[in-house]
């Protein structure tokens, strides 16, 4: 039985709740701003599934719950072919592929996991993550090259000579900066359009005509409007999408334990043993689950919030949920998504230049920490494999991109048998 947390007098709440608030928020509109879904319906769902995620583990981790970028490329090819709602049935069975897995570990354990997706899968994994979207990052870059530029220099100089919150906050306040940026360009240069959108009207007036009004977002209101648009229609369910953006799961499921170790190293509590890493998968999932059906990205456990409750040494979950509280009002008001809306395109390619090559330096971080050794032939060839297959656009049974490499990472792994050291080195001099 673990000590129980340190109480939260009520004045604190708030201002350590909208901390949680501005870590979380940059990164979660951010997903369907490239994806496509719609931001404030975004957020919602990050909220609910946090609250959902909350109650299943029994308010004993705190961990925020926003828009997974793992699913970024998934969902924008599948969207291409099957279209939105598609693309979002494919969300809908990641979330369920969590709670088999759940299902599995709560009977067999956790020792398995290493042995399916050792560092060798998971790094290059990673990489293909990153790798994958460059070409997105640079196609949103050249809309304004000097825009963008400025944006990652802002981004840059933050991340690295930050102090305190804004050290935790670098992206929305990049955001901010770039868009400051754009503002002074598009006054000078309206024939840009930096601030029109596809159809050629101005967003900022736009903005200016929305109202304060509290409504459901975009997204929701279909349930009620055009639920043929939902995926209340089993015309929006095909297996091509599910095949396309289901498998990410298994790579996600991976970022999640390692989330679930860090936030307890930071609180210094054992999350595996209670409430369990069954209970905290099949939150991640369900929450995953009802945020597509809803119309919103997977959700994931967020490091940003990590870094958070490092900062500030209030551990009490109490401060998540009230974040989550203030993060669901948000996404009422229509006036926040226009908000949204308004942020051109180059600003955001500025961000994802250095997103997305972080990501993949995660990977890279994975192979080197774990001392993955890459003059071996075994791990050579699935690195190698996995990398072709996740970015090389090769598609499979239905199957490409990430998904495609991952799963070809597990197979090999499984496959190539392990060679001592001393039968590799006679393997060679053959």
């Amino acid at each position: 039985m673990q000590k129980p947390y340190e109480p939260v007098p009520m004045s604190r709440l708030l201002p350590l709740g909208l901390q949680h608030v501005f870590a979380m928020f940059g990164a979660t509109v951010l997903v369907p701003m490239l994806t496509g879904l719609d931001a404030s319906t975004a957020l919602f769902t990050s909220a609910v599934g946090t609250l959902l995620f909350q109650l299943i583990t029994g308010g004993q981790v705190p961990a925020y719950l926003g828009s997974s970028f793992a699913f970024i490329a998934p969902i924008i090819a599948a969207s291409e072919e099957y279209g939105v709602a598609g693309a979002l049935g494919g969300c809908f069975v990641a979330g369920l592929v969590y709670v088999v897995l759940a299902l599995i570990i709560a009977r067999v354990g956790v020792g398995f996991i290493d042995r399916l997706f050792p560092p060798v899968v998971v790094g290059p994994v990673i990489m293909t993550i990153g790798l994958g979207l460059a070409g997105t990052a640079r196609d949103m870059a050249i809309a304004h090259l000097p825009t963008a530029l400025f944006t990652l220099l802002a981004v840059v100089l933050i991340s690295y000579y930050g102090k305190g919150m804004a050290k935790i906050v670098p992206i929305l306040l990049g955001v901010i900066s770039g868009y400051a940026f754009a503002l002074v360009v598009n006054w000078r240069y309206p024939e840009l359009g930096l601030f029109l959108n596809s159809q050629g009207e101005s967003l900022l007036q736009m903005l200016k005509e929305t109202p304060w009004t509290p409504a459901l977002p975009a997204y929701l209101t279909n349930f009620f409007k055009n639920p043929s648009e939902t995926l209340l229609n089993p015309a929006n369910w095909h297996w091509g999408a599910i095949m396309m953006v289901a498998p990410v799961a298994l790579v996600t499921m991976i970022e999640h334990l390692g989330d679930v170790l860090t936030i307890g190293r930071t609180t210094g509590r054992d999350f595996l043993a209670s409430p369990g890493l069954h209970r905290t998968l099949i939150g991640d999932g369900l929450a995953s689950s009802l945020a597509a059906f809803l119309g919103g990205p997977p959700n994931t456990t967020y490091g940003e919030n990590v870094g958070v409750l490092a900062l500030t040494g209030v551990h009490n979950p109490i401060v998540v949920q009230v974040a989550a509280v203030l993060v669901l009002i948000f996404s009422l008001f229509p006036k926040v998504g226009a908000l949204i809306a308004t942020v051109p395109t180059p600003v955001m390619g500025g961000i994802t230049v250095l997103l997305f090559g972080m990501i993949a330096a995660v990977g890279i971080r994975t192979l080197v920490e774990k001392r993955v050794d890459l003059s071996d032939t075994r791990n050579l060839i699935i690195v190698s494999t996995v990398l072709i297959f996740g970015i090389s656009g090769l598609q499979i049974f239905k199957l490409s991109g990430m998904g495609l490499g991952a799963i070809a990472g597990v197979l090999l792994n499984q496959i190539l048998p392990s060679r001592a050291p001393q039968e590799e080195l006679q393997a060679d001099e053959q």
